[in-house]
């Protein structure tokens, strides 16, 4: 079944063989809905309830892929809806930390991860745009969800050289933009790919 999210991956340019690799031994069909896990092998989103799907595994893996995880990073995840992106991260780095607002999503995730035997991560119900002060610095950032600006919690909580992937609002598609951080600044490095995704919401979120 993962073999057709593999080459979706490969597709859009991901070539990392440890990304490939965890793309092939998670098996998605664990986070979606029940009723919905005979789609889980097509590269497409899922709805996962409250109006909201899961994100489109190649766009996932391209997110996942300009991280450049080496395999002893902290990671920080905005958004873990049913935990199948958590679940990627979980492969690539040592520690991931992700915050879902809504907490049956959470409480799903946390399941769903506990069946897939992923142990690295915690899952915490709270508001994705102030980051984990806690848990902080992180060598990188995923967001799940769009807004015009970075929210400052997450910038502050980057740690120094570190990577931020988050897709940004602005004409008819949200772009997917990749950031690092040097002398404590966030510094735009490309543009990774344009998306669809559903709006940041929280206390630190700009306006759309």
């Amino acid at each position: 079944m993962a073999g057709n999210l593999v080459e979706a991956a490969r597709r859009t340019g991901v070539s990392d063989p440890r990304l490939l690799g965890a793309i092939a031994a998670i098996r998605r069909e664990l986070f979606v809905p029940a009723h919905s896990a005979a789609r889980a092998r097509f590269d497409q989103p899922i709805p996962i309830g409250h109006g909201l799907p899961t994100s489109q595994p190649s766009l996932v893996a391209q997110m996942i892929d300009v991280l450049r995880l080496a395999g002893e990073e902290s990671v920080l995840e905005v958004g873990t809806g049913y935990g199948y992106q958590t679940a990627l991260l979980a492969r690539m780095a040592r520690r991931v930390y992700s915050v879902e607002r809504l907490a049956d999503l959470a409480e799903h995730a946390r399941a769903n991860l506990a069946a897939a035997g992923v142990t690295n991560v915690e899952v915490v119900v709270g508001d994705g745009t102030a980051g984990l002060p806690g848990r902080a610095p992180f060598d990188a950032v995923i967001v799940s969800a769009a807004a015009p600006k970075v929210p400052r919690p997450l910038v502050a909580q980057l740690a120094e050289g570190g990577r931020l992937v988050m897709p940004m609002t602005g004409g008819v598609a949200d772009m997917v933009t990749l950031y690092g951080k040097w002398q404590d600044r966030l510094v735009r490095i490309r543009t990774v790919t344009p998306a669809q995704f559903v709006a940041l919401i929280g206390e630190y979120a700009p306006a759309r």
